[in-house]
C-alpha cells in the first residue's frame, strides 16, 4: 500500500499536531500509512513525484494566498510557494489530492480563479452547507444528507467557481465550499478533519490573529461544542478509503 502524503502549512507546534492527528483520525490511517512533511520546517523535495504516494493532503493555515507579497512574512511566502509548486504536478496527473480550507486558495489561486477577502469570508464556527446537483454521483459525497453542519473560519474565498472544476457544496455566506478538479482533486474551504475538541483547540491558538476578537473566544468554544459536525469527517474517510 502506498502512503498518503500529507502536507501541513501550519508554523504553530501545537496546532499542526493537532491537525495532524485530526486527518489521521479522520481518514482511519496510522502514521505508518502517511508521510508528513511540515512545509514550516522542511522544503518539498525538488524531485518528488506525487504519483509514489496513494494521495495528498494539504491541510489548512494562517496564511492567505491573496494578500500581496509584501504582507506575507518570509515563511509564508515560502510555505504557499512549495504548495504551488507541486500543483502543476498534481492536476496534470490528476492525482488524488483533498485541500483543507487553505487548500482550496491554493488549487483555485493554481487554476486561474479569482481568491480574495472581497467576500464570503466567515467568522469561527459551525455552518451549513448544502450539496449542489454534481454531488450527487460524486463518490465522496453521494448518498449524504442533502445539508449538514461544518467547521469553518477563513478571512479569504474563491469568489466564484474556477473554470473547468465541478462544484459540489455551498452555503449561504459562502458559495464555493467544494470544488472537484479532474476526477480525483479536491477541495474544501471547511475542515472536514475537524471537531468541536479540535476548534477548541485551534480558538485557543488563534484567538489573537485576527480571525475573532479574542473576548469572543469562550462563547464561540462553547458555540462549536453546541453542534452537530459529524458528515466532514465521513468525507475524509471516503477518500482516504478510495485511494488508499
Amino acid at each position: 500500500m502506498k502512503r498518503f502524503l500529507i502536507l501541513q502549512l501550519r508554523p504553530e507546534t501545537d496546532a499542526s499536531d493537532d491537525e495532524y492527528r485530526a486527518i489521521l483520525d479522520k481518514c482511519g490511517l496510522t502514521q505508518d500509512q502517511t508521510h508528513r512533511i511540515r512545509v514550516d520546517q522542511e522544503d518539498i523535495p525538488s524531485d518528488l513525484d506525487v504519483t509514489d504516494y496513494a494521495g495528498v493532503i494539504v491541510g489548512g493555515g494562517p496564511g492567505c494566498v491573496s494578500d500581496p507579497p509584501h504582507k506575507k512574512s518570509t515563511l509564508e511566502a515560502k510555505i504557499e510557494q512549495q504548495i504551488l509548486n507541486l500543483m502543476p504536478q498534481i492536476t496534470e496527473e490528476d492525482h488524488p489530492f483533498m485541500g483543507c480550507c487553505y487548500g482550496l486558495g491554493i488549487l483555485a489561486h493554481h487554476l486561474g480563479g479569482e481568491v480574495s477577502k472581497a467576500r464570503f469570508s466567515e467568522p469561527v464556527g459551525p455552518t451549513y452547507c448544502t450539496l449542489t446537483p454534481d454531488a450527487s454521483d460524486d463518490p465522496l459525497l453521494e448518498g449524504l444528507a442533502p445539508e449538514f453542519e461544518v467547521f469553518v473560519g477563513h478571512k479569504e474565498a474563491v469568489q466564484q467557481v474556477p473554470e473547468g472544476t465541478v462544484h459540489l457544496m455551498q452555503s449561504a455566506a459562502c458559495p464555493v465550499q467544494m470544488i472537484r478538479h479532474g476526477q480525483n482533486v479536491y477541495a474544501t474551504q471547511f475542515h472536514p478533519e475537524a471537531d468541536a475538541h479540535d476548534f477548541e483547540r485551534r480558538i485557543h491558538i488563534y484567538k489573537n490573529h485576527g480571525y475573532f476578537p479574542p473576548e469572543d473566544a469562550e462563547r464561540l468554544i462553547e458555540i462549536c461544542h453546541g453542534a452537530n459536525v459529524t458528515v466532514p469527517g465521513e468525507i475524509l474517510r471516503r477518500f482516504a478509503a478510495r485511494y488508499g
